[in-house]
């Protein structure tokens, strides 16, 4: 094997391993029966129950789970991507 062969073994198996580690971050948090949230979609929420974030100490994007009765007094779940701070900031 030369010097190129394992570079570019080597830079295969790093993007892999940050193509995985994207994909999780990502990945949503309980799909409980949750919508996904699009831009720009109508929710018919009347009262919100709970809202709560995959990581309330993460800085950037997060997946996060809001729980809500509806007009109707039916209990609904969306999920939708929100910008934590919490961890972006030194106590």
């Amino acid at each position: 094997m030369n010097f190129k062969t394992i570079a570019s073994a080597s830079l295969f198996a790093v993007l892999s391993f940050g193509t995985i580690a994207a994909q999780a971050a990502s990945a949503p948090m309980h799909e409980s029966g949750a919508m996904q949230y699009r831009y720009g979609e109508h929710l018919d929420v009347k009262k919100v129950l709970s809202v709560q974030d995959d990581q309330s100490n993460a800085c950037g994007l997060v997946n996060t789970r809001m729980d809500y009765l509806d007009s109707h007094g039916q209990q609904q779940s969306v999920q939708y991507r929100t910008y934590a701070t919490g961890g972006c900031h030194e106590n």
